[in-house]
């Protein structure tokens, strides 16, 4: 029982960051960024795997035939790849998690023949979630990395991007914003998942037919989130599938959750209005400054809210029994123990090559942004173009990057709404999962489109953020 504790009291250390990786946290950090860098090590104590996550090497143009230009070094036989991440800021320990995820994957791709025959080396730099700190920390790296492997937060990529254009670099999003789908500003971006506007349309529809097959003919609906891209991105698409389904909106509070204000006034109209369904996009705080004074008035309701509005160290709360009966969760990753081929792969090599590590969906997301790059450097090779332009334009010259069931397959070419991403996991909180070793998530649909964001017509950003 004592390590069992021991272990949900590390969970909620790990888990309790804000919601998402917009401008929505509670208490940005304005510190300067470290100077250290982090290195993925090519030699490990395990021994690695040839797994199928990495991705199939090709022979390429002849090394002798192939441009390069910054951080591609032929000679010493070395890829340098920059990480502009929040390792100490509001989502330190979200983003640690995805920043091991990374080096694990590409410590087993050094081991098992590199990018072929060249080692990929990570530097990281931390941004403690600090826009000026994170425009610095890019123009310090853009001089010595062929590409970012992700930049963490939506206000602070916008920051950068026109700089990326300029430079022709590429970058990977570490945030789920609707307009990295957008050609009007990704040009230098490749995003992955599905944005938080469908997010929102999937959640509500699947939620409003959970009401429907309980006996409620016509649910109605509490829509309740941050300001910002995460808050507003959200509640704009459920919004949009608010009006598709024909429910009826009995409680708008769209941008009214303040993190650090009381939030019970927002509990208080939630319960007087009675909705059947009550969509909460805030950070994991707020939710319980929201949920549990509901709760305690006896109000019972669906509850759901983009990811990750729910935190697994929840399980270990007071609110664990509660939240079992009312909330419905959603996932960008296959979660930890789902039995995918990515997923299986995933836990193989955290076992092997962090045997101390805790279980964590987290490490996923770092997987996914590996994989996207380890494809564009592969496509760059073949293509005897090493340049970071050439690795730009390699990479959204893929058509497809298969994850083996971790998440949702990507395509970078066709037209925004055919390549948009609409599929979700979708689970239920189970704190036997949780006490069992895995991360509490039970998924009762692993692949899940509605029929709102299916025919959603993407023509833009939900949400602009300026």
């Amino acid at each position: 029982m004592k390590r069992l504790r021991l272990r949900w009291i590390a969970l909620l250390a790990v888990f309790l960051v804000v919601a998402a990786c917009g401008g929505d946290d509670d208490d940005t950090a304005t510190t300067a960024a470290a100077a250290d860098t982090t290195e993925a090590p090519a030699d490990t104590t395990a021994a690695p795997t040839d797994t199928t996550m990495a991705a199939t090497s090709t022979s390429g143009a002849p090394t002798g035939e192939i441009l390069t230009d910054v951080g591609v070094d032929l000679e010493a036989g070395t890829i340098t790849v920059g990480l502009l991440s929040d390792l100490t800021g509001p989502f330190g320990p979200l983003v640690t998690a995805i920043v091991t995820g990374q080096e694990v994957y590409w410590e087993n791709v050094n081991a098992t023949g590199g990018v072929n025959g060249l080692t990929v080396n990570l530097e990281v730099r931390d941004t403690s979630y600090d826009v000026p700190t994170h425009v610095s920390l890019y123009e310090e790296l853009k001089t010595q990395v062929v590409a970012f492997g992700h930049s963490t937060g939506s206000p602070h990529t916008v920051a950068i991007n026109p700089q990326l254009q300029a430079d022709g670099i590429l970058a990977v999003p570490l945030t789920w914003y609707s307009g990295w789908s957008d050609p009007a500003i990704n040009s230098n971006l490749v995003s992955h998942g599905t944005p938080y506007c469908l997010e929102s349309m999937n959640l509500i529809e699947y939620a409003m037919d959970q009401a429907v097959a309980a006996g409620t003919a016509a649910p109605t609906i509490a829509i309740v989130s941050l300001p910002g891209d995460y808050g507003l991105d959200s509640a704009i698409g459920a919004a949009i599938a608010a009006e598709t389904l024909g429910l009826e909106v009995v409680y708008d509070g769209t941008g009214a959750v303040v993190p650090g204000q009381d939030l019970t006034p927002i509990a208080n109209e939630i319960v007087a209005a009675d909705p059947d369904i009550v969509f909460i996009t805030t950070t994991p705080t707020a939710f319980t400054e929201i949920y549990g004074p509901a709760i305690q008035q006896g109000f019972e309701a669906i509850w759901t809210g983009a990811s990750p509005t729910y935190n697994p160290a929840f399980l270990a709360s007071p609110l664990a029994d509660a939240l079992q009966r009312d909330f419905i969760g959603s996932a960008y990753v296959a979660p930890w123990g789902s039995g995918t081929p990515g997923t299986d792969e995933l836990e193989a090599l955290i076992a092997s090559l962090r045997p101390d590590a805790m279980p964590l969906d987290y490490y996923a997301e770092g997987f996914v942004e590996a994989k996207i790059l380890h494809e564009a450097l592969l496509a760059a090779h073949e293509a005897g173009d090493m340049t970071q332009a050439g690795v730009l334009a390699a990479a959204k010259s893929l058509d497809e990057v298969d994850f083996n069931g971790l998440a949702p397959n990507e395509s970078y070419t066709g037209e925004p709404n055919e390549r948009l991403q609409r599929e979700i996991v979708i689970f239920r909180p189970d704190a036997a999962l949780l006490a069992a070793g895995g991360t509490g998530a039970n998924v009762v649909e692993p692949a899940y489109t509605s029929e709102t964001a299916a025919n959603y017509e993407f023509t833009g950003a939900c949400f602009v953020l300026e």
